[in-house]
């Protein structure tokens, strides 16, 4: 099923963003190992659990999050290494591990079923829990999984030369040095032309980033690009295997994981449920939070029927 909106910024439905600070404000903080992990949780309904990107935080949903606890319990913690969780230095971060702390967490919580919405980095975190649950290894059911932009298929992720300098040997150099006029650059270049975000919108994003030393451990979290490739098989092979609903909202204006990685998903997925926004960059959900709620809902409300 192919699905296409229009290109254009209606206003939005959910007012203006909170800010970091509010957002930690509301949240909470549990235990995993030896580090402290923030948490988010409101609303009543089928549990809903939001999986965040690289490299930001659970804040990302701020925009979108009111609307979907009108009608989900809806779940999001900071994984390891990001936003207001703990960040070791000396730490082996993987997509593996942070998988271990979602699973740890909802099974702890005594979840049976959840819903799953992911982006970009948490997209892979999506693809290594839905492996788990196709092995028998998951304490509960994944009732459905929604994507938004992400490197599902890493052959055509397009990753910009920031990424590919922290993914390098010399990655520790380049995290420490990152200086906000770099960061501003690369990450404005990920969202559309005409949805650029403003100076305190970067100011709330590169808080978040630099919040107990993060930057020290960027080329430490991006080794996830490596293990994308190195798992391919395992998290394509997922997805091809997935028996619960799945759809695709892509923003195609993203030029990393856009209109290249919807083309893909379409060809390795069989009847696959793509949602294309138009004039939407790499972060649907905080460019255009009205767009991926309705796409998100008519997905959730068209699977309820055929049930």
């Amino acid at each position: 099923m192919e699905q296409v909106t229009p290109n254009g910024a209606d206003a939005s439905l959910t007012g203006a963003s909170v800010t970091p600070d509010q957002w930690q404000q509301g949240g909470k903080w549990f235990s995993y190992g030896e580090h402290a992990i923030f948490s988010r949780m409101a609303g009543q309904g089928e549990p809903l659990v939001l999986l965040h990107g690289f490299p930001t935080a659970s804040w990302d949903w701020n925009r979108v999050w009111p609307l979907l606890t009108q009608h989900y319990k809806v779940l999001a913690v900071d994984m390891l290494g990001f936003g207001f969780s703990d960040k070791p230095i000396d730490y082996d971060y993987s997509i593996d591990d942070q998988a271990d702390l979602q699973q740890g967490w909802i099974e702890g919580l005594g979840l049976k079923s959840v819903h799953l919405l992911a982006h970009d980095y948490g997209c892979s975190v999506a693809q290594e829990l839905l492996a788990r649950e196709q092995e028998g290894g998951l304490g509960f059911a994944i009732a459905s999984v929604c994507f938004l932009n992400g490197a599902l298929f890493p052959e055509v992720h397009r990753p910009l030369l920031i990424q590919t300098l922290l993914s390098s040997p010399m990655g520790g150099l380049v995290s420490r040095g990152l200086t906000r006029r770099i960061f501003d650059y690369n990450f404005s270049h990920l969202f559309a032309p005409h949805r650029q975000p403003s100076r305190g919108e970067l100011d709330n994003f590169w808080q978040l980033l630099t919040y107990n030393n993060g930057r020290g451990i960027l080329h430490r979290l991006i080794r996830y690009m490596e293990e994308r490739r190195c798992h391919r098989h395992r998290w394509v092979g997922a997805l091809q295997a997935a028996r619960q609903p799945m759809r695709l909202i892509s923003g195609t204006a993203d030029p990393v994981s856009g209109a290249g990685m919807a083309m893909r998903y379409r060809e390795l997925i069989a009847q696959p449920d793509v949602v294309s926004l138009r004039g939407v960059g790499h972060y649907p959900h905080y460019e255009s939070p009205d767009e991926v709620y309705r796409a998100f809902r008519d997905f959730h409300k068209t699977q309820a029927a055929d049930r």
